[in-house]
């Protein structure tokens, strides 16, 4: 493999991506760009560049104290929305480099994908979807991050199939790139499995409690299913222009997810708490509207200087908190102070 020497580093990345990857690969040269043009970089083609500007922005630092399922568990063991995301993430590159798609593409996407989430999980998702007029969904306020919150405003100027990977992870998603693709199948493979493994730590779940069928067809431990899942899906993926699993292990998947959804992700036990969380979240909402002074400077001058809806600002700002600093809003405008020095 020889290069000319007048290449860039990034021109020989992209000339070995278009020799070793899948036809069916989005070509790092290909990219369709980005909304605000830039110079291109010397050592780094463009998804690359975008998976290193998610991983240095603020959101994703915040992720490593927001709620995957268990809210404030007693463990240091139980995943974060950071560790869920890195879950994703390393699934993605498996399969990815498996079926020479571009690893830089999927990276990028699944390190983005749950940027917008709110803290407290799913029951912060919901109180704001509430809330909003406009509805709230996790998937697009991880577009909004970055496209219009981060850097104080100005975005990530990410390219359009980072974006495009990102708003469409969740299930009805339909991205459209074989390697948003790969993100929105990792995603489901990552938490079905890692949350198995969180409920059983937390006595909430016992292995044997797994229907017997889908153990027999997935595996009989957290660790078989994942093998399972992620070799079925490079192998009925191969050398062709859709990501898919075989019949078996997806309709498998697909009742092991309601099994989840009926015995952990509504479980009492589990989510006991969570009614505080949103009863937390809905007085933050109204606290803000009515005081938009209270903002951050950024979030007040979207309101006030760029005209933009108060309710979605709002939304922004709660969806931004991690678990810690929203409990830290909450009792600093409504919880009793004591008076005096003593």
């Amino acid at each position: 493999m020889c290069y000319n020497t007048f290449m860039t580093i990034r021109e020989q990345l992209e000339e070995r991506e278009r020799e070793y990857l899948s036809v069916y690969a989005t070509l790092s040269a290909n990219s369709k760009g980005r909304k605000t043009v830039e110079d291109e970089c010397d050592i780094r083609p463009v998804f690359q560049r975008d998976r290193d500007r998610i991983l240095h922005c603020k959101s994703f630092r915040r992720l490593k104290q927001k709620t995957q399922v268990f809210l404030l568990p007693k463990g240091d063991h139980y995943r974060t929305r950071m560790t869920h995301t890195l879950e994703v993430s390393q699934n993605a590159r498996t399969i990815a480099k498996a079926l020479r798609l571009n690893e830089d593409l999927v990276e990028a996407i699944a390190l983005g994908h749950d940027l917008g989430h709110t803290p407290f999980g799913h029951a912060g998702e919901r109180v704001l979807n509430e809330l909003n007029p406009n509805g709230f969904r996790h998937n697009e306020q991880s577009a909004r991050v970055v496209e219009r919150l981060e850097k104080q405003g100005k975005g990530l100027n990410l390219t359009f199939e980072v974006v495009d990977g990102i708003i469409n992870h969740k299930t009805a998603g339909s991205p459209s790139t074989l390697e948003g693709q790969i993100v929105r199948f990792s995603d489901k493979i990552a938490y079905i499995n890692h949350d198995i493994d969180d409920a059983i730590r937390g006595h909430i779940l016992a292995e044997k409690d797994i229907p017997r069928e889908l153990r027999e067809t997935l595996g009989m431990s957290t660790r078989e299913r994942l093998d399972t899942m992620v070799h079925d899906i490079i192998m009925n993926s191969m050398d062709r222009p859709i990501i898919a699993f075989s019949d078996a292990v997806f309709k498998a998947m697909t009742s092991l997810r309601e099994f989840m959804f009926e015995n952990v992700y509504r479980n009492p036990v589990a989510k006991g708490e969570e009614n505080k969380a949103m009863h937390m979240i809905s007085n933050l909402f109204h606290f803000y509207l009515a005081h938009p002074e209270k903002l951050p400077s950024q979030y007040e001058d979207m309101i006030n200087k760029d005209g933009e809806d108060a309710v979605q600002v709002v939304c922004d700002y709660i969806a931004g908190m991690t678990d810690n600093y929203a409990i830290k809003q909450f009792e600093e405008h409504f919880v009793p102070k004591s008076f005096g020095s003593g």
